[in-house]
């Protein structure tokens, strides 16, 4: 089925960046905000590829080269935060990041 509006994916990229913001702003556990942040970087993906689509002049690829680098950025996000969480993990032995309370300045 090929839908013929911009509606729907928008509406989708819009619950999947609230779902990834609700996931970093209430948990509380590394990993899952680390999942959280991705969510937000697919919702704008989506958006990226949406608009590109229902351009009118959508021969250009610059939507898809903008999703391709924004692919590469969360592909080395979720590689160092997730460096960073097992280096947490094995100083405190715990992702709460409320137990790390030295890392404040």
């Amino acid at each position: 089925m090929i839908m013929d509006s911009l509606t729907p994916y928008l509406l989708l990229s819009a619950g999947l960046f609230c779902t990834g913001l609700m996931g970093v702003l209430l948990r509380r556990n590394i990993i899952i905000m680390l999942a959280g942040v991705e969510l937000m970087l697919n919702a704008a993906n989506i958006n990226f590829v949406a608009f590109w689509r229902f351009h009118p002049s959508s021969e250009e690829v610059s939507g898809l080269a903008m999703v391709v680098f924004a692919i590469a950025i969360a592909a080395a996000e979720a590689a160092v935060g997730l460096a960073l969480a097992i280096s947490i993990y094995r100083h405190y032995r715990s992702t709460n990041p409320e137990n790390m309370g030295d890392l404040k300045g």
